[in-house]
């Protein structure tokens, strides 16, 4: 089984070139981060979890320290990841004070018999297996603080298609033993009420995995897909014998026709056919299947070139 590995930086209204070119070396390189991982012969949990630490570590994205700010000005995150092996899965919400979200998800996963941990519990659950914690503030980017300023002066009330700021980051993973693995990440909405929780922890709507079918990961407005189980039916798609690709747009257009929700998704399938779809502007995305690294923002701009062999070289082609 030849690995495969997708991530995607979220759906969003036009990126400028500017944003663009800040993008693309994060998606970029998280996309050769778990290819490589997966090369090392590792699982497809380690490949998720290796490249989304590298977004949520980007300031560019809207998880980890670029996650925007709630009505109070502080951090929320929430995370998820699942196993299509055996269907386990874990997630956590409204994390406030640990720099990997996905970290703390797959130890839920992997070291509870639970799915979901909020709050305080999350909080307790990552002291009591040594997590780091980081100061809040130190999570806050001038970039969001600015963000946060602009939206309250424009009090621009969340509507379905809002497109200011849909930037969760997820990733999709398929191992040499068939194994399928999503993880999603997010930072929320800008100017969200305390507590607010969206689709990314919701599994079945963040995304979903299973052997037997594939693994998807979601972005777009949460409470619309929420509404519409977008993870779980696209794949249902799938099982009913839809191509990735048609089993992407029934959903996303399923969405955007009931409730005007936008939003876009990544697939892989149990054997290994890939695909990337949004009915947003834009959304970042790369790929690795076979070397070939393939990645894009806008539906007209896709490239694909051999994959980096080297950090100095992700730098190059980053700028490609």
């Amino acid at each position: 089984m030849n690995p495969v590995v997708m991530v995607h930086g979220g759906g969003a209204s036009s990126i400028s070139k500017d944003r663009k070119e800040r993008v693309r070396p994060g998606i970029i390189r998280a996309a050769t981060v778990g290819y490589n991982i997966l090369k090392q012969g590792k699982s497809a949990v380690d490949a998720v979890e290796g490249a989304m630490t590298v977004l949520e570590d980007g300031p560019e994205f809207n998880a980890g320290c670029g996650s925007v700010l709630n009505v109070n000005g502080e951090i929320e995150m929430d995370a998820s990841i699942m196993n299509g092996k055996d269907l386990s899965a874990g997630a956590v919400s409204a994390v406030r004070c640990t720099a990997n979200p996905i970290k703390l998800a797959r130890l839920v996963m992997e070291q509870t018999s639970h799915c979901f941990l909020t709050d305080q519990g999350a909080a307790k659950f990552a002291a009591a297996m040594g997590v780091p914690t980081v100061p809040g503030q130190q999570l806050v980017t001038e970039r969001n603080i600015k963000h946060l300023e602009k939206e309250k002066h424009e009090k621009g009330a969340q509507k379905p298609g809002c497109q200011k700021n849909l930037g969760t980051v997820g990733a999709v993973a398929l191992d040499s033993e068939g194994n399928v693995v999503y993880a999603t990440s997010t930072g929320g909405l800008v100017n969200k009420m305390v507590g607010r929780v969206g689709d990314t922890t919701c599994i079945g709507s963040g995304g979903y995995a299973d052997n037997d079918i594939g693994a998807i990961s979601t972005t777009g407005h949460g409470e619309s897909i929420l509404k519409v189980n977008l993870a779980r039916l696209a794949l249902f798609h799938v099982e009913q014998g839809k191509t990735l690709e048609e089993a992407a747009d029934m959903s996303l257009g399923y969405m955007k026709s009931k409730l005007k929700g936008l939003g876009g998704v990544i697939l892989v399938s149990k054997a290994g056919d890939w695909a990337v779809k949004w009915t947003s502007e834009s959304m970042p995305w790369a790929a690795v299947k076979c070397g070939k690294l393939h990645f894009g923002t806008n539906c007209d701009d896709t490239s694909v070139t051999d994959l980096p062999q080297s950090p100095a070289l992700e730098g190059a082609y980053a700028g490609h």
